[in-house]
């Protein structure tokens, strides 16, 4: 090509460079998303795997990180309710869960307490702190992907932030 150089179109937001790009650059956040809703890696990977499954057929135009949020969160609260049902019908006592060595050694303690306290929130107030949080969105984008008012937003924020430091011992 005598040394020039061939400067490609971007792909398309959608079609499968756009899905697959989604997916490359952003399989792991939403799985971490799923674990801090779920609370489990295997349940998140699934919840994951399936809207990535979901989004294959969708229209091009809808195929963005905050679609993608949306959905996760979605199927989030569908496999938790899911999990309230069998709990609620399961005619043995439940067996508590034990996380696996591996995820044990990586959390340390103090990650653990404030997961399992992060876990006994409502579900809410959990979803609204950990897209604040963890993904760092503004109220704006968070009522828009839990579907609720701005001001909802902040005072289910600071409700669940005092619980948390109840829960855990400290002052907001």
């Amino acid at each position: 090509m005598n040394g020039e150089t061939v400067a490609r179109a971007p792909a398309p937001p959608g079609g499968p460079a756009g899905l697959a790009g989604l997916y490359r650059e952003h399989w792991l956040g939403l799985v971490r998303l799923a674990v801090l809703l779920v609370g489990d890696r295997q349940s998140a990977e699934d919840i994951v795997q399936d809207v990535f499954s979901r989004l294959h057929g969708k229209d091009p135009g809808v195929l963005t990180l905050a679609y993608a949020r949306v959905c996760v969160l979605n199927a989030a609260r569908s496999t938790l309710r899911r999990r309230g049902v069998a709990a609620r019908v399961r005619l043995d006592r439940p067996v508590e869960e034990v996380d696996s060595a591996e995820t044990a050694a990586l959390l340390g303690e103090s990650r653990q307490e404030m997961l399992a306290a992060l876990a006994r929130l409502a579900r809410r107030q959990r979803e609204v702190l950990v897209l604040r949080y963890y993904l760092d969105l503004s109220d704006a984008e968070i009522a828009r992907a839990v579907g609720v008012k701005e001001s909802t937003v902040r005072a289910t924020a600071s409700r669940a932030l005092d619980r948390l430091a109840k829960e855990l011992g400290g002052t907001r």
